[in-house]
């Protein structure tokens, strides 16, 4: 039988499918919407053409239902960058049209010419596909988290400014308490230090700030002097703002602690938690990223490019420029250089790495980067042994700590 090949355009609703066969001629086309009846269908319609392990198919994304339906079913999954597919419609249409099916198309061409030069999935065991939902939905309550922040930050420095500088942090759960007590400026007219030293009692505040400084802090911003019914519009929209944040604190809270478990249950949560001033949350979000299967990166240079800790060469004749490298796992990148950037407060090796290349003239986000490749090569050497970072097996830290001869 004749190799086949497919492709899928993911879309919201509905998902375009196409199969071709080894002279990339259509073979059949199909529309499925985005529905668990739908999904069946699709992987049941596919399986006609051929056996899923001998059918490649192309999809966009490396995650999803319709990912999860084909990798369940047993099919190989070729992950084609949306860049590629941009780059290469030209193959079909010289204007660059863009249509359902004729991506779906060319997806599955792709697939027919060029499946080894990109990624297959393999199937991600429960322990890290717990872990990663959990922490992307971390990571996504935290982002919700910062934009509830900015946007209430926005409305006291317009409406109320004072209650914007009191505290380090406007979501913080004291400033919530003291702008639920106090949403305006009218509201804390009769507001001194006794009453002010009184809350922070009944609160807990644990800052490092007095009441007096405190109250010094409200006073000194400006005064935003507004009609009645203004005021009353300001307190309503700030109650309304520090609920929905108070809300969102305690659901992050749990959430945290489901990621912290998750960690502790996975095989690999201890080796990625020995890292120094890993913790728990960034150990969790460098072994969600990384995973559990060890072929997936067979060299640190893989991982360090994966991450965008590693810059790509751009060469044409003459010209040769090492740039920033934009196409990685985002997530990836962010787990690692917050790892980076911490571990130069507890290691050594790491605080020499990170001032070698600022004494080179590197700013802080390329220190870090360059820090962070560094880091790759222990990362990478620990998880493929299974062994737990340790100090005394770090030669390049042995060797910079070992008294001179």
């Amino acid at each position: 039988m004749e190799q086949r090949f497919a492709g899928v355009d993911w879309a919201s609703e509905c998902h375009a499918v196409c199969v071709i066969d080894e002279r990339g001629e259509v073979r059949e086309r199909l529309v499925v919407p985005h529905t668990r009846l739908g999904l069946a269908e699709l992987a049941s319609w596919l399986g006609r053409h051929a056996e899923p392990a001998e059918l490649p198919v192309g999809i966009e994304r490396p995650d999803g239902p319709v990912v999860d339906a084909l990798v369940a079913a047993g099919f190989a999954v070729v992950i084609i960058p949306p860049h590629v597919v941009k780059a290469a419609r030209p193959r079909f249409s010289a204007a660059r049209a863009k249509s359902d099916p004729g991506d779906a198309r060319l997806i599955a061409d792709l697939v027919r010419t060029d499946a080894g030069r990109f990624r297959r999935l393999r199937p991600v065991d429960p322990e890290t596909g717990r872990l990663r939902r959990l922490v992307r939905a971390r990571d996504e309550l935290r982002d919700t988290r910062t934009m509830l922040g900015n946007q209430l930050r926005a409305l006291l420095e317009e409406a109320w400014p004072g209650a914007a500088e009191v505290f380090a942090r406007v979501d913080s759960p004291i400033a919530l308490a003291f702008l639920e007590r106090y949403p305006s400026p009218r509201s804390a007219q009769g507001l001194g230090e006794a009453r002010l030293a009184g809350f922070l009692t009944r609160h807990r505040y644990s800052g490092r700030r007095t009441a007096d400084e405190l109250l010094a802090r409200l006073r000194a911003a400006p005064v935003v002097r507004e009609p009645v019914i203004v005021d009353e519009a300001t307190a309503d929209a700030v109650r309304s703002l520090v609920a929905c944040l108070r809300t969102l604190l305690v659901r992050l809270a749990d959430l945290e602690g489901a990621v912290r478990a998750a960690l502790a249950a996975h095989p690999d949560g201890e080796l990625f938690r020995s890292f120094p001033r890993a913790g728990e949350i960034n150990a969790a979000q460098l072994l969600a990223a990384i995973g559990a299967d060890r072929e997936r990166f067979p060299t640190p240079e893989a991982l360090a490019a994966q991450a965008g800790a590693a810059p790509v060469t751009r060469a044409s004749g003459k010209t040769s420029v090492v740039a920033f490298r934009w196409a990685c796992d985002k997530r990836l990148r962010v787990a690692l250089t917050t790892l980076a950037d911490n571990s130069r407060r507890a290691s050594p090796w790491a605080a020499s790495v990170y001032q070698a290349a600022t004494d080179r003239g590197a700013d802080h986000p390329h220190a870090i980067r360059i820090l962070a490749k560094a880091w790759c090569r222990v990362i990478w050497r620990c998880w493929q042994d299974r062994q737990a970072y340790d100090v005394a097996r770090h030669g390049a830290l042995q060797r910079l700590t070992q008294p001179a001869a």
